[in-house]
């Protein structure tokens, strides 16, 4: 027989709402990628803070530091342009992101999102698996 304060809970856990969301951040530079259960109403600021803190926590390197507004997220979905830091997080469509650091010499939204892009074709692991196996020559006996 089940105790008042069991039924209890299991009518409060029917009547929660499941807001939440199982992530994926992959950081240009670090060896694997991030995973996070966020709310769905948070921000896109509070996911890059979110996964700033998870990284350093991790030990990981290179050490990427604290201030997010040296960072953008980019939805895999949709990675030509930045998301924007105060839309929620669940507005982008997806849950798989790459998180870059911002050049801080290029002046135009345009120009950085090229650069990205262009960083993002050039370091994916396709593009390195495809030039990998361009190197190798397999030789039958």
């Amino acid at each position: 027989m089940m105790s008042q304060t069991s039924k209890d809970t299991m009518k409060y856990n029917k009547g929660v709402k499941k807001n939440r969301l199982l992530i994926t951040v992959n950081v240009l530079g670090s060896p694997g990628p991030l995973r996070l259960i966020v709310n769905k109403d948070d921000t896109v600021s509070t996911v890059i803070d979110s996964s700033l803190k998870l990284y350093a926590r991790g030990g990981r390197l290179p050490i990427l530091g604290s201030d997010i507004t040296k960072f953008v997220l980019f939805s895999s979905n949709a990675p030509s342009h930045a998301l924007s830091s105060s839309e929620a997080i669940w507005l982008s469509g997806g849950r798989n992101f790459v998180m870059y650091k911002k050049n801080t010499n290029l002046q135009t939204t345009e120009a950085k999102s090229d650069l990205i892009t262009n960083q993002s074709d050039s370091r994916s692991w396709k593009s390195w698996l495809r030039n990998l196996n361009k190197s190798f020559k397999i030789i039958s006996h």
